[in-house]
């Protein structure tokens, strides 16, 4: 059994920047074998719900209406990381191409819905710290086989 740190939005939770949540039953599945731990880096970083969107430019985090939000999405993966330490955890299930839990790809910071590769604030500090990080489209990939 493993404690896996889950993006609260893939669990069903309203906390999207829209306030709404992408439940993912496949996640919720595996808490039938494993402790699910919900955060929502964003929310932990103290930014409301809803929210105006954002997206990663040159280092930063910039909103649509142009303001940098870049210490709420530090501060929320500061937060992140420690409830990962406290419980743990080895592995994460992030939200996809998201500013803050995106691994692997990112929006480019244009708000056109083209993509790059990079990593979320959040994600990259998951990394950072040893924790294996996975989006809800590489569930196949998670090596809970090794637990």
């Amino acid at each position: 059994m493993a404690n896996i740190l889950v993006s609260a939005c893939l669990l069903g939770v309203n906390c999207r920047y829209k306030g709404d949540g992408k439940r993912n039953e496949k996640i919720l599945e595996l808490g039938n074998k494993h402790t699910l731990i919900p955060v929502c880096p964003e929310q932990l970083g103290g930014l409301p719900t809803p929210r105006e969107p954002a997206e990663q430019q040159g280092g930063r985090v910039i909103n649509k209406a142009g303001q940098d939000v870049t210490q709420a999405y530090r501060s929320g993966a500061e937060a992140a990381l420690y409830i990962a330490k406290l419980n743990n955890v080895k592995f994460a299930v992030l939200k996809s191409r998201s500013p803050s839990c995106g691994s692997g790809m990112i929006y480019d910071g244009s708000f056109s819905g083209k993509l790059i590769g990079g990593d979320g604030v959040c994600a990259a500090l998951l990394k950072q710290n040893g924790i294996e990080v996975f989006t809800e489209d590489e569930l196949d990939r998670l090596p809970l086989e090794e637990i």
